[in-house]
C-alpha cells in the first residue's frame, strides 16, 4: 500500500515520462482528427462522384501527371510532343478498337495502334493532309489484316461481316488518328506549340467551368439520352470560362487582340462540348461506360481526348486562316 505514493512521487519527478505521455496523447488526437478528415473527404468525394460520375481524387492526380508531361513536351522541346502524342493516340486507338468488340465489331488492334503511332511523325514533318492520307492507307492494311484473320477462322463468328469491320476500322482511324494529326501538325507550325497550349487550356477551362457550374447549379439536362449529367447550367458556366480564358490567352499567349478571344472562346466551347457529347453517344451505341479503366477518375485515354480531338481540327484551321 505504501508503494503507490512513491511511484506517484517518482512520476511527478520524471519529466521525460510526462513528455512521452503527452506526446502519445497528442499523436492519438492527431490520428483521430486525420481519420475524421479522411472520412469527411471520402463522403464529399462520394457525393461528387454520384452527382458528376467522376472520382475527384483520381481525376486530379491523373490530370496533374498528364498536364505536367504535356507542358514538358511543349515548352522544353516541342519535338518531344511527338512522343507524347504517339503514346496517347496509339493507346486511344487500341481502346476504341477494343471497345467496339462489345457490339460485335472486330478491328485488329496491333495494326490499328501501329498506324496511329506512325501517323504522328508524318503529321509533324509533312503536315495533316499527309497524315490523313497515311491513315487512309493504314485503314486498308487493317482491313486486310482482318480479312486474313477471318480466313484463318480467327474471331470468325456466325455474324462476321468484313464490311462492317472495315467501316469500324475506318471510323477508328478517322476519329482518333485523323483528328489527332491536326494537333501534331499544329505544334509543328511556327509558334504552333503556343496555339496548341492555348486551345488545350481553353478546353480544360470549358471542362472545369461545366463541372463546377453543373455541380453547384445544374438542374436542367442538356442531352439526357446521351449524357444525363450534362446540364445547361454547366454549359453556361463553361461558356463564361471559355470566354475569359479566350481573351487572356489571345492577349498573353498567341499574340492576338483581346476581341479574338470573344470568337475563339465560344468556338472551342462548341467543339469541346460536341466532342464530349459525341464520345458519350459513341459509348452508349457501343454499350460501354468508359473506353477503358486505365486512368483513375477519367476512364480511358480516349475519354480525356473527346473534347480535344475536334477542337484540334478547328484550331488548326483557324491558325491557317489567321497566321498564314
Amino acid at each position: 500500500m505504501n508503494e503507490n505514493p512513491h511511484r506517484d512521487e517518482h512520476s511527478r519527478r520524471n519529466p521525460a515520462g510526462e513528455l512521452h505521455a503527452q506526446f502519445r496523447a497528442t499523436r492519438a488526437d492527431f490520428e483521430r482528427q486525420l481519420e475524421a478528415r479522411r472520412m469527411q473527404f471520402e463522403k464529399t468525394n462520394e457525393r461528387i462522384k454520384q452527382k458528376s460520375g467522376r472520382n475527384l481524387l483520381g481525376a486530379i492526380g491523373i490530370g496533374i501527371v498528364l498536364g505536367g508531361l504535356l507542358l514538358l513536351s511543349l515548352l522544353v522541346n516541342k519535338d518531344l510532343f511527338m512522343l507524347f502524342a504517339a503514346v496517347l493516340l496509339g493507346i486511344s486507338s487500341v481502346e476504341l478498337a477494343t471497345a467496339l468488340q462489345a457490339m460485335g465489331r472486330r478491328v485488329p488492334r496491333i495494326p490499328t495502334g501501329v498506324v496511329a503511332v506512325a501517323a504522328v511523325p508524318i503529321a509533324y514533318y509533312f503536315g495533316a493532309l499527309a497524315a490523313l492520307a497515311f491513315a487512309a492507307l493504314g485503314t486498308i492494311v487493317v482491313v486486310l489484316w482482318r480479312w486474313f484473320d477471318i480466313k484463318r477462322g480467327y474471331h470468325a463468328t456466325a455474324d462476321v461481316s468484313l464490311v462492317k469491320d472495315a467501316q469500324a476500322a475506318a471510323f477508328v482511324q478517322a476519329y482518333v488518328t485523323g483528328l489527332g494529326s491536326f494537333a501534331v501538325a499544329l505544334v509543328a507550325e511556327p509558334n504552333g506549340q503556343w496555339w496548341t497550349l492555348a486551345f488545350l487550356i481553353m478546353v480544360v477551362s470549358v471542362d472545369t467551368g461545366a463541372y463546377v457550374s453543373g455541380l453547384n447549379f445544374g438542374k436542367h439536362p442538356m442531352a439526357p439520352k446521351i449524357s444525363p449529367k450534362k446540364t445547361w447550367e454547366g454549359f453556361a458556366g463553361a461558356g463564361l470560362a471559355a470566354i475569359i480564358a479566350g481573351i487572356l490567352l489571345s492577349m498573353f499567349m498567341i499574340g492576338q487582340p483581346w476581341w479574338f478571344g470573344l470568337i475563339m472562346g465560344p468556338i472551342i466551347l462548341v467543339t469541346a462540348t460536341l466532342g464530349d457529347l459525341g464520345e458519350s453517344h459513341i459509348k452508349r451505341t457501343i454499350g460501354v461506360k468508359d473506353m477503358s479503366s486505365w486512368l483513375a477518375g477519367h476512364g480511358g485515354f480516349l475519354d480525356r481526348l473527346d473534347s480535344i480531338l475536334p477542337s484540334a481540327l478547328v484550331t488548326y484551321l483557324i491558325y491557317i486562316l489567321v497566321v498564314h
